[in-house]
């Protein structure tokens, strides 16, 4: 029998430089020749790496990827700030940085790592009021985003002492931590001002690097990176349910408790995914349905 989600999956470019997100979604419409494309994680025209789009109803799986963590390859100008926190922006105060010490700048990451309150940049996707924060500043009008919580898993980095004072970095964060942020607090903390000259983004949950495509690879051979399938039980641990299960989950029907913590990919006895399944209370209940029982 003909799967119906054959088309249907998850596709992990590596995005150039000078593309927005919006470009990537563009030129993927193009390549597989259907409307049917969204991303997961925006990443600005000056990042580069992993974007991770879905094709289909790969789309709808998208929402759920939006929660994962992300590991990042950066590097962190001291001694200017600008308007969006990155090479983008007009600069908008400079100071010799040559004499920030080593031990400084380890005291001001080590006050950026782990559990943070992070005011993200202005020039964001943010929504406020309905609006992205990056269309009011553009418009001239004031933005005050509040501070939200964020976790820095891990914040490694080299320092090189040129012209420039620069310092390379690997960061492995929670999803909504904006690079630029950190760059533009590391430069506040050690009163010198700072901001992204460079970014690049290696992993997003489970989809990683390694793994890619360029939008040139694409356009030569047109292919999914991973299939609803593969996605699903690379994001998720796995639930074996029977027959009789599986068709009550394609019908958006729950199940009983079995004692699960977080949410499951349910996998039906001929290996295809059903559907995301998570307890809640005495049930076992669908969060995303694969494979509902109209589709065909």
């Amino acid at each position: 029998m003909t799967d119906p989600l054959a088309a249907s999956g998850i596709v992990v470019v590596d995005k150039p430089e000078g593309m927005t997100s919006h470009d990537v979604v563009a030129r993927l419409r193009r390549i597989f020749g259907t409307r049917k494309v969204g991303h997961a994680g925006t990443l600005d025209p000056m990042a580069t790496g992993v974007l991770v789009a879905g094709i289909e109803r790969g789309t709808k799986l998208l929402a759920h990827l939006v929660a994962e963590d992300k590991v990042y390859e950066t590097t962190i100008r001291l001694g200017a700030a600008t308007t969006t926190d990155d090479a983008e922006g007009e600069v908008t105060a400079t100071t010799d940085a040559s004499g920030v010490t080593d031990e400084q700048i380890a005291t001001a990451i080590e006050h950026l790592t782990g559990d943070i309150m992070q005011v993200p940049a202005t020039v964001s996707a943010i929504k406020i009021d309905g609006k992205r924060a990056h269309e009011l500043a553009r418009a001239g009008e004031q933005v005050d985003i509040p501070a939200r919580p964020v976790t820095v898993h891990s914040f490694e980095y080299t320092v090189r002492r040129g012209e420039h004072v620069d310092i390379d970095a690997r960061v492995h964060c929670s999803s909504g931590t904006y690079i630029r942020a950190l760059a533009r607090d590391l430069g506040e903390h050690l009163q010198v001002g700072g901001h992204l000259i460079a970014l690049r983004r290696l992993r997003v949950g489970p989809f990683s690097l390694d793994e890619a495509s360029t939008l040139t690879d694409l356009e030569a051979s047109p292919a999914l990176s991973l299939s609803m399938d593969e996605a699903l039980t690379r994001g998720w641990p796995v639930l074996d349910v029977t027959q009789d299960e599986y068709e009550a989950l394609a019908m958006g029907k729950w199940l009983e408790p079995r004692g699960l913590k977080g949410v499951h990919a349910a996998q039906g006895p001929d290996g295809r995914v059903v559907a995301l399944v998570k307890e809640q209370g005495k049930r076992l209940a669908t969060t995303f349905v694969a494979r509902p029982s109209t589709l065909s």
